[in-house]
């Protein structure tokens, strides 16, 4: 007898701005060996298996930068500085509008969350863009994080 599989919750749980779309936040990590955070999402969330980048929904009212580093400290369990935000997907499949921020960790001493987070994972840009698990756009995002890495360094 196999365990059951628990249900996700629909994007439609999640809050909806004033434009009638659910707006998301992810941050983007590098170690100084050029590798990317990403993490395997648990079976738990939306997109259960899916590789992509740490964050998450922003409630109604919720200044954008505080949405990252709270879904980023939320999924991995430490602190991150935000730069800069670098790049913004508006889906046309479904009211999803993102916004994608590069950042800097305060801690490698990662605590990932196991009811968000069943892996987590250092790419580079060619492995993150490329992962056959990794959620659409993830290789647009991977993209503009390391030009906006490479001008900010």
């Amino acid at each position: 007898m196999s365990a059951e599989r628990p249900i996700p919750p629909p994007l439609s749980d999640r809050p909806t701005q004033a434009d009638g779309r659910v707006h998301g936040v992810i941050v983007g990590c590098r170690r100084d060996d050029g590798r990317w955070l990403l993490i395997r999402r648990s079976e738990h969330v939306i997109a259960p298996g899916k590789v992509c980048f740490p964050g998450g929904a922003v409630d109604v009212d919720e200044d954008y930068a505080n949405a990252a580093r709270r879904e980023f400290r939320e999924e991995v369990g430490v602190d991150v500085t935000l730069v800069e935000q670098v790049w913004t997907m508006v889906s046309d499949i479904k009211p999803l509008t993102l916004f994608g921020w590069l950042g800097t960790l305060e801690s490698f001493d990662l605590q990932p969350d196991p009811a968000e987070v069943a892996e987590v994972l250092w790419l580079t840009q060619r492995e993150a863009a490329d992962h056959v698990d990794a959620l659409p756009r993830t290789g647009e995002f991977v993209q503009a994080l390391t030009r906006a890495d490479r001008a900010a360094r």
